[in-house]
Parts: C-alpha cells; sequence; structure tokens
C-alpha cells in the first residue's frame, strides 16, 4: 500500500505541476483575467505539491516553518483562485463577493499566527482544530461555488464547451472530497490516502480534459455540431439559389458551433441577409463579429465562449470564408439570370416593334403605293384638278407614316427604359400655350389654357410636351370643343388635365383605354389614329415618376390628368 500510495503521489505531483504548465502557457497566449487567475490556482497547487515533495515529514526550525505555513496559505488560496476564476465572466453579488473576500483574509493571517502546526500523526490541539473547520468551511464554499457555476454556465452551451465547462467543475468536486478526506487520515500510508490520491488522480485528468483537451478528444465532442455544420455547407454549396437562402442555412447551425443565443449576417452592402432573435442596442452587449470577403458574421455568444469555445470562433472564420463563396456564387447566378432576362426582354422588343411597325405602317405604304402607281400609269389620263388630289393625298399619308414611325420610336425608347429624365426650372403657362398652339393648329380657337397658382415648376419639359400633344390631339379627334388645358403646382407636384366637351370615352373600354391600339371616343370607328397616343402619354409620365388617369367629365366628357413629381429628380 505504501508503493501505490507513493507512486500515486509521485503521479499526481507531474500532472499537477503539468497543468501549471498549461494554464501559464494558456495565460500568456490569451493574456485575459479568466487565463489569469486560472493560471494562478494551478501555479499555486503545483507548488503545493511539490512543497509537499520536499518538505521533510517533521519540519523544525523557523525557515522550514514558514515554508510550511506558506504551503498552508497556497492551500488557502488555490479554491479562491478558482473562484475567482468561475466568477470572472459572470461576477456574483457584492454581498457574496465581500463574504469570500473577508473568510479568505482573515484565514491568510490565522495561518500565519498559528502558534504551531502539527505534523502528520502528532496531536491536533483544540485550537489548530477550530483552525482546521474553518479551513474546510472556506475550501467547500468556495468549491460548491465553482463546482455550481461551472456546471450551470455549461446549459445551452455547444458540447465542447459544455463537457470542458463540466469536466473543470467534476474536478473541482474531487479535489475538494480529496481535501477533505486527507484531513480525516491520519496515516499517510493507509487505503484511505490510496482512496484520497486516486481522487486527486482523477480530479488532475478532469482538469487537464477541461483546461486543454487534446484535439482528438475535442472532435470527438465536437461530432453533433460538425455534422450540422457539414450539413449546412453542403446544402449552401449546393442547394441555396438566393442570398437569403445562404444566409439562412448557415445561420442556424453557426449559432449551434459557439452557443449563440442570437446571431445575424449581412452581405458587403451592409443588408442583413437573415438573423435570429438579437438583442436590443440599448443592452449594451457586443457581439463577436467575423468579416470575410462577401459576408460578415456578428454572434452573440455567452460570456464563456471566449475561453471555452475558442476553436468554435476560429471555426467561424471558415464558415463565414464559405459563406462568402456560396454568395458569390448565388451573385454570379443572379447577375447571369437578370442578362438573360435582359436579353429575351430585348429579343421579345424588338418583336414588337418590328409587329407593330409592320402592322400600322401596313396601310398608309399601300396607300402610298397605289397613288405613285396612279400617277405613274395613268398621269397623262387624269386632269390637273385630280392630280392635286393625289398629290394632297400622297402628302396626308406620308405625314401620317411620318407621325407613326415618330410614335414606335417613343414607344420603343420607352420599352427600353431608355428615356432619360431632365428636370428643369419653366414657365407652365407659356409652355402649354406653344405646346397648344403646335397640337391644335388652325383649330387653336378651341382650345383654352389656364393656370391655377405659381406658374413656375421643375418638370421635364420634353415629356410634358409628349404628354400634353397628346390628349390635346386625342380631345380634337375624339371630343368636341372647347377643350380646356388646365395646370396647377400644388406642393411637389404639377397636375396637367385636359378635358373636353365630347360625349367621354364608352364604358365598355374604360378598363382598356390605355392599352396600345385603344381608341378613346365613341366615334373610334370614324375617326383615323393608330391608338397609340394614350400608352405612349402614360408611359412617359411614369418615366417621369408620376402618372395619368382618365376621369369622365362633369356633366360630360372626358377628362384626362397628368401628375408629375416637381422635386426629388433634379
Amino acid at each position: 500500500m505504501h508503493q501505490l500510495v507513493t507512486a500515486l503521489g509521485v503521479v499526481n505531483s507531474v500532472i499537477f505541476v503539468v497543468l501549471a504548465a498549461v494554464a501559464v502557457r494558456r495565460w500568456r497566449r490569451k493574456r485575459d483575467r479568466a487565463a489569469g487567475w486560472l493560471a494562478l490556482s494551478f501555479l499555486a497547487l503545483g507548488l503545493i505539491l511539490t512543497f509537499g515533495r520536499l518538505m521533510p515529514e517533521h519540519p523544525h526550525g523557523f525557515v522550514l516553518g514558514g515554508l510550511l505555513r506558506f504551503e498552508i496559505e497556497l492551500l488557502v488560496l488555490f479554491p479562491y483562485l478558482g473562484y475567482r476564476f468561475a466568477t470572472g465572466f459572470v461576477p456574483p453579488s457584492r454581498r457574496l463577493q465581500r463574504v469570500v473576500g473577508l473568510l479568505t483574509i482573515g484565514l491568510s493571517i490565522w495561518t500565519f499566527a498559528l502558534p504551531s502546526v502539527p505534523a502528520s500523526g502528532d496531536s491536533r490541539p483544540s485550537g489548530f482544530l477550530v483552525y482546521l473547520l474553518a479551513f474546510l468551511v472556506h475550501w467547500t464554499l468556495l468549491s460548491v461555488v465553482v463546482i455550481t457555476r461551472l456546471w450551470r454556465a455549461g446549459r445551452g452551451q455547444p458540447s465542447v464547451a459544455r463537457i470542458r465547462m463540466r469536466m473543470l467543475s467534476f474536478a473541482s468536486a474531487a479535489l475538494t472530497v480529496a481535501i477533505i478526506g486527507s484531513t480525516l487520515t491520519s496515516d499517510p500510508h493507509s487505503t484511505g490516502s490510496a482512496v484520497v490520491q486516486s481522487l486527486a488522480l482523477l480530479s488532475g485528468v478532469a482538469f487537464l480534459l477541461g483546461l486543454e483537451p487534446p484535439q482528438l478528444v475535442r472532435s470527438s465532442w465536437r461530432a453533433p455540431e460538425q455534422l450540422r455544420l457539414q450539413e449546412a455547407i453542403r446544402g449552401l454549396m449546393t442547394l441555396a439559389t438566393t442570398r437569403v437562402e445562404v444566409a439562412q442555412r448557415v445561420l442556424g447551425p453557426v449559432a449551434a458551433l459557439v452557443g449563440a443565443r442570437a446571431a445575424r449576417i449581412y452581405d458587403t452592402e451592409g443588408n442583413i441577409l437573415a438573423q435570429q432573435w438579437v438583442p436590443d442596442e440599448t443592452d449594451g452587449i457586443d457581439p463577436v463579429r467575423v468579416e470575410e470577403p462577401g459576408v460578415v458574421l456578428d454572434v452573440w455568444t455567452s460570456p464563456y465562449a471566449p475561453f471555452f469555445g475558442e476553436d468554435e470562433l476560429r471555426t467561424l472564420h471558415t464558415v463565414a470564408a464559405l459563406s462568402g463563396i456560396a454568395l458569390d456564387r448565388v451573385r454570379l447566378f443572379e447577375q447571369e439570370h437578370q442578362s438573360r432576362l435582359a436579353l429575351e426582354r430585348a429579343n421579345e422588343l424588338m418583336t414588337n416593334f418590328v409587329a407593330l411597325a409592320a402592322h400600322e405602317l401596313r396601310t398608309p405604304v399601300t396607300t402610298v403605293h397605289g397613288f405613285v402607281q396612279t400617277l405613274n400609269h395613268l398621269g397623262d389620263r387624269l386632269a390637273e384638278s385630280q392630280k392635286d388630289e393625289l398629290r394632297l393625298a400622297l402628302e396626308q399619308q406620308t405625314a401620317r407614316m411620318a407621325a407613326l414611325v415618330e410614335q414606335l420610336l417613343d414607344l420603343s425608347r420607352l420599352d427600353a427604359e431608355a428615356v432619360e429624365v431632365k428636370p428643369q426650372e419653366l414657365d407652365l403657362r407659356q409652355r402649354l400655350e406653344d405646346v397648344v398652339a403646335v397640337a391644335a393648329g388652325s383649330r387653336l380657337a378651341d382650345v383654352r389654357v389656364e393656370v391655377v397658382g405659381p406658374a413656375v415648376a421643375v418638370v421635364d419639359p420634353s415629356i410634358v410636351d409628349h404628354i400634353v400633344t397628346n390628349l390635346v390631339t386625342n380631345a380634337l379627334r375624339y371630343g368636341q370643343a372647347p377643350v380646356l388645358v388646365s395646370a396647377v403646382v400644388d406642393g411637389g407636384q404639377v397636375r396637367i388635365s385636359v378635358e373636353d366637351a365630347g360625349p367621354g370615352v364608352a364604358s365598355e373600354i374604360e378598363e382598356t383605354l390605355f392599352e396600345r391600339f385603344t381608341r378613346a371616343g365613341v366615334a373610334r370607328d370614324r375617326v383615323a389614329g393608330t391608338g397609340l397616343g394614350l400608352a405612349i402619354a402614360r408611359a412617359y409620365a411614369r418615366a417621369h415618376s408620376g402618372d395619368l388617369r382618365y376621369e369622365r367629365g362633369q356633366p360630360e366628357g372626358a377628362r384626362f390628368v397628368v401628375e408629375l413629381p416637381t422635386s426629388g429628380l433634379i
């Protein structure tokens, strides 16, 4: 039994010295407060075991007595340092902090004030027994705080962090039992001493696994989250077809990987692609931010994550990089899709334009061709008056063709969204009078222009010209005189209306009034026209971020109202 206890003691000394070295190395690497407290606690424990191996069984003299008290003081400080580590993530109440501090200071003073420290096997005075009881209460109280905090904090953490925290919790419990058992064992070579040394060995191994588990062990602990993460990466690389879908597929596994209670994913423009519960900005909780080309991750982790989940936090960079690649892939796909749609739209517009031009130009071209043939073949048989009529008819048909071509070109530009809007300040009254003079021609007397309120507006004059020309032409062609063109500048828009005194628009075509080839008036079958004017007018209005609508006149007639914004376009 003596050899077993001795061997276990040597192994324990080695393990706890290694623990001290690992903790110090970790602190030097991280330089954070929690790592510092942990390094001090294990350094104290390593010194305790070293002194215990070197100290004689019956120390005498001032120097050895001082070293013995220093060793006992390290035993007093070890649970306190562990307590500071466990409470460094989430601070305890001030009352508990005060009680623990006073207990530790009082016990430290008492340690150096002891008259003597009995050796193993010697009788223990009542004063020393009281000190020993206080020592056990202090150690047990602090150990219980450490055990409880680390065990509870492991809830909701990812597998690696949870197991590491609970390993430290178990190790603290085992060491506490070993310390209590050592005070109750008088024979250092008994079975009880072997049990105490075995508990200390178990505690040391658990401390090592909690503090610095081997990579192979971490990988086995991380298997559940790793499997889910691999599935998410496979999905975002093969199945995700939109940027939002990429973000949603990776968000849950990322949060689970680091035990994050909240997470958010942005693209490079700062747009939120996906998120799960995010704390209010007033909470003052800062997220861990990971930035990689094409993506930004914000994760709100627990306070324990930076210490126990450092590997997982590093994995976030890998996941973010892969997400950025997936987002780039989706972005390229979307761009290709948009280019394909744009090409299809261009082909459709070209086909429609050719069909429209062929349909509308057929009649005037046939008419002109017939008139030219008549002049060529029968010109010498026609009277001069008949030739004049043919020439006038040719002029009218060519003018109609020119107007039709201009309308077709307008439609082509509007369909292709190639109309550039250039607002500028203009005098509405003067502009409308000029447009009406050209559009009405010989019927100028049938049209009246009226501007209410301010006459200055900031709009595109060419678009106003196109719209008003079409509306006045329609009013004179399909309606009846008089025609009123009125305008008012109201707040941020200019409202122009064109109203005639005719019978109005037939009710059966009101819904299709602004579609191509719809003729506006009841006399549409008896009056020439292409049925494109209103479609063009509305398209110009909408290109100007406005609109054109139809209203029934009171008591009769047709009223067309165009509204154009006068601000925000320059």
